[in-house]
């Protein structure tokens, strides 16, 4: 792997930076990589847009900052608005399809997934960000499997560990059923 660089957006009280931090810790601490994170957000908190950025290198990270991520992960149309021109030429767009309609650019490849509606299904809206890990996971391939479950499982609070494996299963399991066969 050398530098892969990843924006997560969306707004306050979906989970994005606790998504970049599951995703750090799961290159970090589970699969022996190095990763950083800085994370943003609006002043209003819940609500406001939201920013996390990570840096992943199988070599120590000397700079910690994102301008061109090569793996943008969009779980808001503002999020989207603010960074989409941000993405490599060539890089790839993960996005929650029922709330964000990108327009793609030649050479990127895009993954949605309901990720809301996924959660829902499995009874708290509140674990969409999961679902959306899991469905990272699987088409970025960045982290083995078994390596960023764990550090889902280590990183949600106590007492939620089975729903957000289920939620985290269920994104990684959309892809292989819409996608599995590229």
């Amino acid at each position: 792997m050398s530098r892969t660089e990843i924006r997560i957006t969306g707004f306050g009280g979906q989970g994005v930076v606790l998504s970049g931090y599951i995703i750090g810790r799961s290159c970090a601490v589970n699969a022996g990589q190095h990763a950083t994170m800085i994370q943003s957000f609006g002043p209003e908190a819940r609500g406001s847009s939201c920013s996390s950025t990570l840096a992943v290198s199988d070599t120590e990270i000397l700079y910690p900052y994102v301008h061109r991520p090569d793996i943008f992960v969009v779980m808001s149309s503002d999020g989207y608005k603010m960074h989409g021109q941000d993405l490599k030429d060539n890089g790839t767009l993960i996005y929650e399809k029922d709330l964000v309609h990108p327009k793609f650019k030649k050479g990127q490849r895009a993954y949605g997934v309901p990720s809301t509606r996924i959660a829902e299904s499995l009874g708290k809206a509140i674990v969409q960000n999961i679902v959306m890990v899991g469905f990272f996971a699987a088409v970025t391939k960045i982290v083995p499997y078994e390596a960023i479950r764990k550090a889902v499982k280590d990183s949600v609070p106590a007492g939620t560990e089975e729903l957000n494996l289920k939620a985290f299963d269920a994104g990684y399991n959309y892809y292989e059923e819409a996608y599995g066969k590229e």
